[in-house]
């Protein structure tokens, strides 16, 4: 087996979900992703009912970019290692898309710019129907560290509003407590009618306070998917001195963020949650900062 292409993407949590106002924001989270392009089936099994690497090579295809040299598309296998959780609001879909696209793009010689990535990810999360707005934003959170605000109703290259370097790593631990794949899929109206805690988002993004915008958007989208459990869980986080808590995407995860020197109240939380919650998973991860990445270049 050879592989033909790889490509490296990471999930991300939503500052701002799109579906309300027409502008979506995300920061980005170690949350690693590795597609690699095969030319025969990887041993481990591919687990993607939703068929978007599927999708990812018909928009590949018909935005008539090459296959490999004397591949043909029945010849091509994918194999995914991921540690982003699926369905629950960090943006699998979309980061599974742009390491995909990357590893095409890798094994065809093909170069992308990132808005090109953007807008083939949008069209194949569109038409394997994982997403209720294209998922620009998500799209645009995967390929870079940092945090990204995007018009989601302008054109994918004019839609880059705010390109942030985000928050560094040994400042911030951020929790997840995983409830599972999301119960209920919300429909545009059930955003728009919770306008006033997005656009209280919106300007902490403006204001360039991401961890105000993820608290605010946490608190509008958890009475549009009008979930109760969701809405207690972020409120608990307070009450254990977390500085920012909410829902991610759709749902159903919580991210709650906590200064990173303040071991005792991480442990308190993580006990917390996992007392009362049994059934959830609890992740620490971290976020991704582009200030690092140059660092490191």
């Amino acid at each position: 087996m050879s592989v033909l292409g790889k490509g490296n993407a990471h999930g991300a949590c939503s500052l701002l979900h799109a579906a309300a106002l027409g502008y979506g924001a995300n920061i980005a989270l170690d949350l690693p992703i590795t597609v690699r392009l095969l030319d025969r089936p990887s041993k481990r099994e591919v687990k993607d009912k939703d068929g978007v690497l599927d999708a990812v090579l018909d928009a590949w295809m018909e935005a008539n970019h090459p296959l490999p040299g004397g591949f043909e598309r029945e010849d091509l296998h994918w194999g995914v290692h991921s540690k982003i959780p699926k369905k629950q609001g960090l943006k699998s879909s979309a980061a599974t898309c742009i390491a995909a696209l990357r590893a095409l793009s890798q094994a065809t010689e093909t170069p992308l710019e990132p808005h090109e990535m953007v807008a083939l990810a949008t069209q194949a999360q569109t038409s394997s129907g994982v997403s209720i707005t294209g998922s620009i934003d998500d799209a645009w959170a995967c390929t870079s560290p940092g945090w990204k605000l995007v018009d989601v109703q302008a054109p994918i290259h004019e839609g880059l509003l705010m390109d942030e370097p985000g928050l560094q790593a040994d400042e911030w631990t951020v929790l997840l407590v995983l409830r599972g794949p999301r119960k209920y899929q919300p429909t545009l109206e059930d955003f728009v009618s919770q306008t006033t805690a997005f656009q209280q988002a919106l300007v902490a993004l403006q204001e360039r306070k991401p961890l105000v915008a993820l608290t605010w958007n946490g608190r509008g989208t958890v009475a549009a998917l009008r979930d109760v459990e969701g809405r207690k869980m972020a409120n608990d986080s307070f009450m254990n001195s977390a500085r920012a808590a909410g829902i991610s995407g759709s749902g159903s995860a919580l991210v709650i963020v906590v200064p990173a020197q303040q071991i005792p109240t991480i442990e308190r939380i993580k006990s917390w949650y996992g007392s009362r919650f049994p059934e959830a998973e609890i992740i620490e991860t971290s976020f991704l900062s582009s200030e690092i990445e140059d660092e490191l270049e």
